[in-house]
């Protein structure tokens, strides 16, 4: 074959090799140098189509499974090439553009790769994200609906709709904190605000500290633990930690936001109490020092709410702190969504399907500053997201 190569071919053979050539390779090719041909690029993949062997001199037209063919050889189709200005052949071109786009794909820039591959890991990030804040958002959902149903049954239905609506409450709350900040915070939270609600429970049927003196019904919300039902510290998580989420948006101050929390679990509570009081969950020793219409819960509660919020804010502050998992800023819209309800639902149920207008205007007064400035923060700040820290 190299004596085939290097012999000075028939005219004929010539010929039909110029015409072969100038159908093959493009009249641009004739100024890349053979330097470039050597090192790669365009030039490279064309000539490797190049007729070879004995079929140049048969005339037969070159096939793109041809395999590679010497320098000498791809030169001489440029220079033919080009002085016949012929364009390549479509089989050619398609062969071009292939060996082109897979050339590009190896040699892409790190930044594009890069690029990319943050691409895909927002989206997987997205997806799990999705995926946590599916049960929370599921949970309100039922959390809601178990409200609804409790002015609709009466007696020992009732009993065992409060219980469910304190579980959702509970189990939303937390579910929401791990979703957003981790399981570990969840679980600190929950001993927090549960263990210090149990506790202060327990001094209070005991002692008349800090509350007053008041006492449970017995066998109505399920097992107890020194004459407290054991769903009262999981109300306390269910009803606190909203109230939290919302301070932490509209104050930046820890400070602050202890105090907004103290005084928001007192608006709840004038929601609370006057209907527990009232379904005969739990009754006061003292009934005649209370607010104007409500003379029958004393002030001394409203002030050991205060006192004992207080205390879990301070702790709550500590733990936010200290507590394992990402204190990146986490979206609020579960959150958001209870505490609402609690304000405007119970307002609702109060006045028009509970028969206690007078605690729907002190508890819908005890969380409208609340209530308002969060409207207007979300109305200013379009998609709110909490800052842990």
């Amino acid at each position: 074959m190299n004596d085939r190569r290097d012999a000075t071919p028939p005219d004929h053979a010539s010929g039909q090799r110029h015409e072969d050539a100038t159908n093959l390779v493009s009249p641009q090719d004739s100024t890349s140098s053979p330097r470039q041909r050597r090192e790669g690029g365009p030039h490279t993949d064309r000539a490797q189509h190049l007729p070879g062997g004995s079929d140049r001199h048969q005339g037969a037209r070159p096939s793109l499974e041809t395999g590679p063919v010497s320098a000498d050889a791809r030169s001489h189709a440029d220079e033919t090439a080009a002085a016949a200005g012929r364009a390549p052949s479509a089989r050619y071109r398609t062969g071009v553009v292939a060996a082109t786009a897979k050339a590009l794909r190896r040699h892409r820039p790190a930044t594009a790769r890069s690029t990319d591959a943050d691409r895909r890991t927002a989206l997987l990030q997205g997806a799990r994200q999705r995926k946590r804040a599916l049960f929370p958002a599921v949970s309100l959902m039922l959390w809601i609906l178990a409200q609804i149903a409790y002015p609709l049954v009466t007696g020992a239905a009732r009993d065992q709709v409060t219980v469910v609506v304190v579980l959702l409450a509970a189990g939303t709350a937390l579910a929401h904190a791990a979703a957003v900040r981790g399981a570990a915070y969840a679980l600190g939270f929950l001993v927090i605000v549960s263990g210090l609600g149990l506790l202060s429970e327990i001094a209070g049927t005991a002692t008349g500290i800090p509350y007053g003196c008041y006492s449970y019904a017995l066998d109505r919300l399920g097992p107890a633990l020194a004459d407290v039902p054991l769903v009262v510290p999981l109300a306390w998580t269910g009803g606190i930690y909203p109230i939290w989420v919302i301070a932490g948006l509209l104050v930046r101050r820890p400070a602050v936001r202890m105090v907004v929390l103290a005084a928001g679990a007192v608006g709840w509570d004038l929601f609370l109490d006057p209907q527990m009081v009232a379904d005969g969950q739990w009754a006061w020793c003292v009934t005649d020092t209370g607010l104007p219409g409500m003379s029958h819960i004393p002030y001394t509660n409203y002030l050991g709410w205060f006192a004992v919020a207080l205390v879990m804010a301070g702790l709550l502050t500590v733990w936010e702190r200290v507590a394992p998992g990402d204190a990146s800023d986490g979206p609020v819209g579960v959150a958001v969504a209870m505490f609402l309800w609690t304000w405007l639902g119970s307002m609702l149920a109060h006045a028009v399907f509970l028969g206690l207008p007078v605690s729907a205007v002190y508890g819908g007064l005890g969380l409208a500053w609340l209530g308002v400035g969060l409207l207007i923060r979300l109305v200013r700040g379009g998609n709110e997201r909490i800052r842990f820290r």
